[in-house]
């Protein structure tokens, strides 16, 4: 792997794709995928906003690669833009094949969050 087929952002969440997990033909399903991605961007979101955060939009899913059972899935994370209530998290999602370790780029989204209040309603992100 060279320095173009690193990951970007940091590491937000990391597990193994199961049977569990799969769609009719043996591959992870592509829903199961979105909420590893949705899961680990809002840890990083709520890290940002301090506060509760929820997802509004997901914009932007390429689907590059199938991930197969008993792939380590890893999703890296950033923040690619602030505003005064709203959050853009980019997500790669990156997997190392059981038993080659072969690492694959497989998917990549954009996930928007709004921070919300103790009433339930936007808040404005708190920025340090």
């Amino acid at each position: 792997m060279n320095s173009v087929d690193r990951p970007k952002g940091e590491l937000v969440i990391q597990t193994i794709a199961m049977p569990k997990d799969t769609n009719r033909d043996g591959d992870i399903f592509g829903g199961w995928l979105v909420s590893q991605m949705d899961l680990g961007s809002a840890i990083l979101a709520g890290q940002v906003a301090k506060s509760r955060v929820v997802t509004v939009a997901i914009e932007g899913m390429s689907f590059l690669n199938p991930v197969r059972v008993g792939d380590t899935v890893a999703c890296y994370a950033w923040l690619e833009k602030i505003g005064r209530t709203s959050m853009k998290i980019c997500v790669d999602v990156w997997v190392t094949r059981y038993r080659t370790g072969e690492r694959v780029k497989v998917t990549n989204g954009v996930f928007t969050y709004v921070a919300l209040g103790a009433d339930g309603k936007p808040t404005p992100v708190k920025r340090d």
